[in-house]
């Protein structure tokens, strides 16, 4: 055989070679590495619901808006709740006149011998006072609910965040305890990677994550937990609390996916996040940015 033919021979096998390490190589990363593409941006979203019932006389926010915290979200009709407080005032000027009135009365029979007053008379001055006493802290506590209930009127943002699902207008009647807006808290973003379960022995709390948007944006974080329980849908519970068996089997049994919880490091300021959203994670070791070839970051990053 010629130097030629051996030389080509060996080229070839050579190249073959390098392909099927390369193949096995991709398939070990693809099938092994901690990555998903089931990614998901999750956020804490705040229901608003007023305190208090009434007519909305002012809606001081638009859909989507930013708010910061302790602005004015909507304004309900305070004047029921104007008119509660100052008859909750004259309740108490009234209870306070009567309290004023016993307390001298005890006390000038407490200081009568029982020659003058009997001593039951004595003991029954002073129980009138302590019930008066009772009655104007009762009538005190009733001010305090009715001054609440009038603040209440004015329902602010708890935290900051974007304003979504606005769902109440200037002249609707709004229910006490009905949510009529959503709150999205802007500092809350996070990740839940739903990773299959033979990827989690690769997986360890404060593991290095990169996440990819579908928009093509790169975000880094970190592995923040990792869910302990997931819902077995073949096996809920019956009426009487015991374990209710699916009867039939499927031959092919695929992994389940357990929730990842991913901590944002950074959002710069031109990326947008919308609780939904999808993308790709991949997690690297304890303290090291996941590293991927060219090739093969091209491979999970694939959309």
């Amino acid at each position: 055989m010629s130097l030629k033919r051996l030389l080509s021979v060996g080229v070839t096998l050579l190249i073959l070679a390098l392909a099927v390490l390369l193949v096995r190589t991709l398939w070990l990363h693809y099938m092994d590495s901690p990555w998903t593409r089931d990614g998901r941006v999750r956020a804490d979203v705040i229901n608003i619901a007023p305190d208090v019932a009434g007519l909305v006389v002012e809606v001081a926010v638009r859909d989507n808006q930013r708010v910061a915290a302790g602005d004015l979200l909507l304004r309900i009709d305070p004047s029921h709740y104007q008119v509660a407080v100052q008859e909750a005032e004259v309740l108490v000027a009234a209870r306070k006149a009567a309290l004023d009135m016993r307390k001298v009365n005890a006390d000038r029979r407490a200081d009568m011998d029982d020659l003058v007053v009997s001593r039951e008379s004595r003991e029954d001055a002073g129980h009138l006072a302590a019930a008066s006493l009772a009655e104007y802290r009762q009538a005190l506590a009733a001010l305090d609910a009715a001054r609440l209930d009038l603040a209440r009127t004015e329902v602010r943002a708890s935290v900051a965040g974007h304003i979504t699902n606005l769902n109440v207008y200037k002249g609707d009647f709004a229910q006490r305890g009905e949510a009529s807006m959503a709150l999205v808290d802007g500092q809350s973003f996070y990740v839940n990677g739903y990773f299959e379960e033979t990827r989690l022995p690769h997986i360890k709390v404060g593991d290095a994550a990169e996440l990819r948007l579908m928009s093509g944006e790169r975000l880094r974080g970190h592995v923040d937990s990792i869910a302990r329980a997931i819902y077995d849908r073949d096996n809920p519970e019956s009426r009487e609390l015991i374990a209710d068996v699916n009867p039939t089997f499927n031959w092919v049994r695929l992994a389940q996916r357990v929730p990842v919880r991913i901590h944002l490091d950074e959002v710069p300021d031109d990326v947008l996040l919308a609780a939904g959203m999808t993308c790709t994670v991949v997690i690297g070791e304890a303290g090291n940015e996941p590293e991927t070839s060219g090739f093969l970051n091209g491979l999970l990053f694939a959309q």
